[in-house]
Formats: C-alpha cells, structure tokens, sequence
C-alpha cells in the first residue's frame, strides 16, 4: 500500500513555508488580491502585517508592485488563484518580471479541476504552458503539502523569477521531512523495469497507486516525482526512459504544452521511446465535485494503468 501520512491542501504548504520564511527573512514580502486566506496567505499576513499588502482584485498591479519590491531589495511572494496570478498578468510577468529576471515569487493556487465547483473559469488548467516558455522562470509543480512548503522556502535561495502551483483541495501526504526535495532534480519514488511513469502535483499520488495496481499484473513501474518542470531534471528522465523503454506521464493540465510535453521534449533528444500522456484533453473544466471530476477528466490511477497497458504495447 502506498504510505500516506495525512491529508491536507497543498496551499497550506505555501503559507508554512511562507511563514517560516518571514521569520528567518525580514526581506521576505507578501502581496495579495483579495484572495489571502483562500490561498493561505492570511497565515503570513497575520504574523508579518507591515510586510504585507492587499492590492485587491488587480492582479497586474499586484505583479508590478511585486517588481518594484524586488528592485528595491526584498523578496516579493506574490499569490492568488493560478488563472488570476498566471493567466491575467502575463503581459507583466514577461515583460517587467522575466524580461528584468527579478527576483519575485509567484504562488499559483486552486490548480487544476480539483478547484471543484467554482468551475472552468477558475480551475488553472494551462499555467504550467504557458509560465515554463518564459526566458528566467523557474516552474515548481509539488506533489503535496509538505513537499510545497519545501518548494516555497528554496525558492527564496533562487536569484530570479519562480512560480509555484498548488491546490485548494486537501490531497495525500507522501513526502516527510526527511524525503529528498531540490529544485530541478526529479526524484525516484519506485523502482521498476518495464515503464516509467513520470508525474507531477497531486497525480503523482495517482502515479503510486497505478504502480501498485501494475505491480499485480507482473508489471514493474517506475514512479519518477518530476516536481520542476523547469529546470527539468534530463538525466533522471533519460535515464529512466532508456532503462524502461516506455513512459507514460501524469499531470492535472492540459496535455499541450504541459508537462508531459517538456518531458517529450526531453524524450526526443536523449532518449526516444513510445510515449503515453495522461491529463486533460484539450477542453476546459467543468463544475463539480473535486473527485467526480478526476474521474470524468480521467486523472486517476486507473487511467495510468491504462496508459502504461496501452503504450507498452508499442514497445
């Protein structure tokens, strides 16, 4: 059984790392748009008041207030709903942030369809496209709490632009403390022979179960935590994709332009072998609840385990 040591939404791995952060950093800043407990803001603004501000519902103020602190020597986290800090402002995240490489955070949370009933206008399904083809962006995908709490204290150590996405809906817990966790280096969850499935964010949990599932069926899979997305760790990819012959990848995004599209771009040029994509299809989301729409998406481990069938036959 794949170990779970809890449950909890990732966004609050933002707020305690963030808060953690202010208290070893009288540098570190936070700036909201009147989204601070929703995005588990409020837990930093609470403690560090004169370090925060609430632009309110004007998220391309927000990224250049966040410009202009960094400017001036601080480190600005900025954060808000993923659709609202990646999407509304990426005239000002390229142009004043990535063009200047400044040293600002972003925090995308509500990713992805878990986001649940408030439907597609606010489930963050493209944020990883179109952040990672920025020059200078750093793009961090955590698997859990405890991992995005990890992600958003080295990203302080990064001397640039860096954007985080999490989630709103509490997910496993199966990362601790003492787990392996850099920025850009993939981590290898699983051992295994016959295919590597390579995940990010809340399907790498998926990604445990589906290899649990192949276990039973003589099948070994490998489980590969591909948790940045940019830097992406090549080597772990490569190496596991010419070991294991075939790859399946998992992600909560659209599958253009995502996640498993960096790693074919990877793929390609090292180490080419057939490859299955799971994630969403080239539609937008759609209201409901969180576990319905995993299923009717098809995100869950089933859905690897149909992947990993289908493409080991083109071995």
């Amino acid at each position: 059984m794949v170990e779970v040591l809890g449950k909890k939404a990732t966004r609050f791995g933002f707020g305690e790392g963030l808060l953690e952060l202010g208290k070893k950093n009288p540098k570190v800043f936070a700036l909201g748009a009147d989204t601070a407990a929703s995005v588990a803001l409020n837990i930093f603004a609470e403690a560090f008041p004169e370090r925060f501000v609430n632009v309110g519902v004007a998220e391309q103020n927000m990224m250049g207030v966040a410009a202009g602190l960094a400017v001036a020597g601080w480190i600005p986290y900025a954060a808000t709903y993923g659709v609202f800090a990646a999407g509304r402002p990426w005239e000002q995240i390229r142009t004043t942030i990535c063009y200047s490489n400044l040293n600002v955070k972003i925090g995308g949370s509500h990713s992805g369809v878990m986001v649940g009933p408030d439907g597609a206008t606010h489930q963050a399904l493209e944020e990883i496209a179109i952040m990672r083809c920025l020059p200078n962006m750093t793009v961090i995908v955590p698997c859990d709490m405890v991992e995005t709490k990890k992600a958003t204290m080295e990203a302080s150590r990064i001397d640039g632009p860096v954007y985080i996405r999490y989630g709103r809906e509490s997910v496993p817990i199966i990362t601790s403390e003492k787990t392996p966790f850099k920025i850009g280096r993939a981590e290898v969850l699983t051992e295994g022979k016959d295919v590597a499935i390579m995940a990010c964010g809340t399907m790498v949990y998926e990604a445990l179960v589906a290899a649990e599932a192949l276990e039973s069926k003589g099948i070994g899979a490998r489980v590969v935590n591909v948790h940045t997305i940019k830097p992406i760790d090549e080597k772990t990819i490569a190496d596991a994709a010419r070991e294991c012959g075939a790859v399946v990848t998992a992600e909560e995004h659209q599958i253009h332009g995502g996640f498993g599209s960096a790693v074919a771009e990877v793929l390609v040029k090292n180490a080419p072998v057939p490859v299955e994509m799971v994630g969403i299809m080239d539609v937008f989301g759609e209201s409901g609840n969180p576990a319905d729409l995993m299923k009717h998406f098809k995100l869950k481990d089933t859905d690897i385990v149909r992947a990993v069938e289908k493409v080991l036959k083109r071995k």
